[in-house]
């Protein structure tokens, strides 16, 4: 059967390999990048040039910059989600984004099938799959690059003998930037003895006798919303997080973990402003919320980006979480200040109206008003009497 297809087109080998594959049998192929990031204008152009040179029926960007931190960032930062403790989930958020919208405009050109350049190895694949069917189960999904599996040197070869050259790539490391992070992936990520090189990073080598800058982050509702006083859109005060991180070498780490497919795989990444971010919010977090909401936003904010990871996004447990962490984050209005050093940051101090710190009332081992020394007494043997029971009960146990 003949398509009207739509494919995901990032410019690079895979999906240029599709445009012509696609075209060689039969289907009437369009394109579209959804941009969540880390593409310059010239490079959005040039990957609009190419897809309508290797014969693309149409080519469409689509600027999901804002989608991204409004559906799914906001909510990951609410959930102070970093997987394995380290690693902010950048290209889950981002392919599900880039999924929904491919599937938007396949919609609205009238396409009959959807198409995405993942291999058969990772997760990617998973995400887009998962998406297209929930989101458009009446269309066809095509996966060339998995369901053909060439080499990539097959790749260049079927390309080049149709007019086009791909080069083989001479760096030692395959980059995918986005607006919440860039993956870095070498021989290094390959051997978890080994470590990345600090030139593998896009920051590249760090001084470590650069000065010290200080930053300030204001937080109303939980959303970043100033930096350094200067009120600004999330999409630009991440933005400029990554420009002032990048060069202290911020937000880097290889990240060792289960992968969708039941493997285990190795990443390295930086994200300057995502640890930036995710640092300053949970610190405010602990100066406005109580023990028990801090508690249990660990672990739903844990189940959420795990959830959004493994590319479950659709399902309706999501939407609960996200109304959950909506709720938590009435009150997390305030200011965080910061201070940058190479390869590292400290949060200084952090401020807010609904601050749960009071020393008028209380001075943790200080001084308080709220009960007397007595009183204090009284409380901490009634608090340890369950324990005293229990030894008693059980004289074997020290």
């Amino acid at each position: 059967m003949k398509h009207k297809a739509l494919l995901a087109f990032s410019g690079g080998l895979d999906t240029s390999y599709c445009v012509l594959w696609l075209n060689s049998q039969g289907h009437e192929t369009h394109t579209v990048t959804v941009d969540t990031g880390g593409f310059s204008p010239a490079e959005l152009e040039r990957i609009h040039t190419q897809a309508l040179a290797l014969g693309a029926a149409s080519h469409t960007t689509v600027d999901a910059r804002g989608e991204l931190f409004d559906q799914y960032l906001r909510h990951l930062i609410a959930g102070n989600v970093l997987r394995g403790g380290l690693y902010p989930l950048s290209v889950s958020a981002e392919r599900v984004c880039q999924a929904r919208r491919v599937v938007a405009h396949a919609k609205e050109i009238g396409a009959t099938a959807l198409v995405h350049g993942s291999t058969g190895a990772g997760n990617d694949q998973v995400r887009f799959d998962v998406a297209f069917r929930a989101l458009a189960p009446e269309m066809a999904l095509i996966a060339p690059i998995r369901e053909l599996a060439p080499s990539r040197a097959e790749e260049r070869a079927y390309l080049a003998a149709r007019g086009f050259e791909f080069p083989e790539k001479l760096e030692s490391y395959s980059i995918n930037e986005g607006m919440w992070g860039t993956s870095v992936g070498g021989k290094e990520t390959l051997d978890p003895w080994q470590h990345l090189p600090a030139a593998a990073y896009p920051g590249g080598e760090v001084d470590p006798m650069r000065p010290p800058q200080t930053l300030e982050i204001s937080f109303a509702r939980g959303v970043p919303c100033a930096l350094d006083g200067k009120s600004m859109a999330p999409v630009a005060l991440v933005q400029a997080l990554n420009e002032m991180g990048l060069p202290f070498g911020i937000g880097r780490g290889i990240h060792l973990g289960d992968t969708i497919m039941g493997i285990k795989g190795r990443v390295g990444f930086e994200a300057p402003a995502a640890h930036i971010l995710i640092a300053a919010h949970r610190e405010l977090e602990k100066l406005v919320l109580t023990g028990k909401q801090t508690f249990w936003k660990e672990s739903l904010g844990n189940l959420y980006g795990s959830m959004l990871h493994e590319g479950h996004f659709f399902d309706p447990l999501c939407r609960d979480l996200e109304a959950f962490l909506d709720s938590s984050q009435t009150t997390v209005t305030g200011d965080v200040r910061l201070q940058l050093h190479p390869l590292g940051f400290h949060v200084e101090g952090v401020r807010s109206l609904y601050a749960l710190v009071r020393p008028e009332m209380a001075s943790y081992g200080e001084s308080t008003r709220l009960w007397s020394g007595p009183e204090a007494a009284g409380f901490a043997k009634i608090f340890g009497v369950p324990q005293m029971v229990a030894l008693k009960a059980r004289p074997e146990q020290p």
